[in-house]
């Protein structure tokens, strides 16, 4: 006996812009596992709406209120969120490579092991946003506010963070390799472990911050801010400290040779088996207060 062929498979109907907001407007949240593409929702107010698992492509939500969003492990693909407000949303493991998030509210975001590859996120606000262990690899961070976040782990090589405010932020182990963080803040942060090799820190300040164990070799922290910093037991060798305040900065049992401390301030610095060979001294005020004229 035949059997007539089953009907072919019916293609989801794709959901534009109107349909998602109606069905928004009628109390529905969960838009989990679609595909959505080429949707304007700039400015539209979306709280709490349920994107998990979903793409979300091609669109513009600029200006958009996503206030405690879930958008876990959500494909972001050439989206523009500039200006939106994602405050206390969920991206835990979201993917936003090359995307839009300049001036972006991200206060308390649930962000860990998110990809924000060559992002923008310049003026964003990530106060007590938790990224550790996200992929930030060139991401531009510049005037972004990031104080009291947690980046523990987190990968910034080549980032941008200059005017950045890190002030308490959590950056236990994170790799910075090149990063730049000129004339930022990093007061009381946690660096302890993290690696900022060949980074950018002129003019930064890092006064009272935790940086035991760190990697900052042949950094450049010419006229930074180090005081009451501890950085014992950590790699400086070759580092730019050119007019640099280490007034009772933790320095023992470090490796600073070849460092330029040309006119640095080291008044009450603590060097107990500090490596200070081929270090340049000339100008240096030196813990007991003299000063070095020659270079040495």
């Amino acid at each position: 006996m035949s059997h007539s062929p089953d009907p072919p498979a019916t293609a989801p109907t794709p959901l534009d812009a109107t349909s998602l907001l109606e069905r928004y407007a009628r109390g529905e949240r969960d838009f989990r596992h679609l595909h959505l593409h080429r949707l304007d929702l700039e400015g539209k107010d979306l709280r709490g709406i349920d994107l998990r698992h979903s793409t979300l492509e091609d669109s513009n939500v600029a200006g958009a209120t996503l206030v405690g969003a879930n958008l876990r492990e959500a494909r972001i693909i050439r989206v523009n969120f500039q200006g939106a407000n994602l405050e206390l949303a969920n991206l835990i493991g979201a993917h936003l490579r090359d995307s839009e998030l300049s001036q972006v509210n991200l206060a308390e975001a649930g962000m860990r092991a998110i990809n924000l590859l060559r992002s923008n996120l310049t003026q964003a606000t990530l106060t007590g946003a938790n990224l550790n262990e996200a992929i930030c690899d060139q991401v531009n961070l510049s005037q972004a506010q990031i104080t009291e976040a947690s980046l523990s782990r987190v990968k910034l090589l080549a980032a941008i963070l200059s005017q950045a405010n890190l002030d308490r932020a959590n950056l236990t182990g994170a790799l910075m390799h090149g990063a730049d963080l000129a004339g930022s803040s990093l007061v009381g942060a946690l660096l302890s472990g993290a690696s900022l090799e060949g980074a950018n820190l002129a003019n930064s300040d890092l006064s009272r911050a935790q940086m035991t164990a760190t990697n900052l070799l042949n950094a450049n922290l010419a006229g930074a801010n180090l005081r009451g910093t501890n950085l014992s037991w950590s790699s400086l060798q070759g580092v730019n400290l050119c007019g640099a305040m280490l007034y009772r900065t933790k320095l023992s049992w470090s490796n600073l040779t070849g460092a330029d401390l040309t006119n640095a301030t080291l008044l009450n610095a603590k060097l107990d088996y500090t490596n200070l060979r081929q270090t340049h001294l000339s100008g240096t005020v030196l813990p007991d207060g003299f000063t070095l004229e020659l270079g040495s």
